[in-house]
């Protein structure tokens, strides 16, 4: 539809300083001669936009120019600084307020004390998390390599790597980017990030893969297992997988067949769960989950 078109060329030009008609015909699928028309509605709504030709022309927000606070509703303003709050609850910039200013909108239209949505993505340990993001966050605006140890499931080891996305998924943060180590872009845990640093080594020109959170399903070495969970433990599964996922026993008792990234993480998430979860098959799991729990029983014989 045009008007979201609209929106999203107007967006464009709030975030970079000048950009080609080429570019935003590109982007957006279009005609240049579509986009001509497209800036052409935008002036007639009152947003001067500024064209120039030439080496280096292109098109622009004239100068110093404030987004009115009309074009977007209160609901839309909302919503803007409930995200964004959302990020202050980790990082602490108060981004909000500097969204507010460039929207030239002021208590009376957004009314401060609306609390309709909380967004805290901070830990308990919030330290732990803002002065990493803040770090990572220079490292990207800078293009600049950092250096840390890791701790995952399998070792301990010192990474560079090349960062290029701040996520928060699956409850928790993390940065993706190009590991120097494993040649490959991964994504590493925050919590798991010690040692953190900023290098002066400038990130190499590649070309980058967009980032798709489906892509990390497919993970190599991911394995397969049918488990039988107490019913009294549903709440937690409908935590991990929802109410849909969940198939039923006779008994009331769920049976989910799943996959895992790996099969010590998968016996970690089955332990968690105390007498509460069997693994039915394949065979092969529940022998050597059964060794685990024979080594973890004479850790506590007396």
């Amino acid at each position: 539809m045009k008007i979201d078109r609209l929106v999203s060329i107007l967006s464009v030009l709030l975030q970079k300083e000048k950009v080609t008609t080429t570019y935003l015909a590109e982007k957006f699928e279009v005609s240049k001669r579509t986009i001509l028309r497209d800036i052409e509605s935008l002036n007639k709504a009152g947003i001067p936009i500024v064209t120039s030709q030439g080496n280096g022309g292109g098109v622009s927000i004239m100068e110093n120019y404030k987004l009115d606070k009309t074009l977007l509703s209160s609901n839309d303003l909302h919503s803007i600084i409930a995200g964004l709050k959302g990020l202050d609850s980790v990082s602490g910039t108060n981004q909000y307020k500097q969204l507010m200013h460039k929207l030239n909108a002021d208590n009376s239209t957004v009314s401060t004390t609306d609390n309709r949505f909380i967004i805290n993505l901070s830990g308990w340990n919030k330290n732990a998390y803002a002065d990493k993001i803040e770090l990572i966050n220079t490292a990207i605006e800078k293009k600049l390599r950092i250096a840390f140890r890791y701790f995952s499931p399998s070792d301990e080891s010192e990474r560079v790597i090349e960062p290029y996305h701040i996520i928060f998924q699956w409850s928790n943060w993390y940065v993706w980017g190009y590991c120097m180590k494993r040649e490959d872009y991964r994504m590493f845990k925050l919590g798991r990030i010690a040692d953190l640093q900023l290098t002066d080594t400038q990130i190499e020109n590649r070309e980058i893969p967009e980032y798709n959170q489906q892509n990390l399903w497919n993970m190599d070495n991911q394995i397969k297992a049918t488990v039988r969970f107490d019913k009294h433990v549903k709440w937690r599964l409908i935590d991990e997988w929802g109410v849909d996922f969940l198939k039923y026993d006779d008994d009331g008792n769920i049976v989910i067949t799943f996959t895992w990234s790996d099969l010590p993480a998968f016996f970690q998430f089955i332990l968690s769960f105390g007498d509460k979860a069997e693994i039915i098959e394949p065979a092969d799991y529940r022998k050597e989950f059964a060794k685990i729990l024979k080594n973890i029983q004479e850790c506590y014989q007396t």
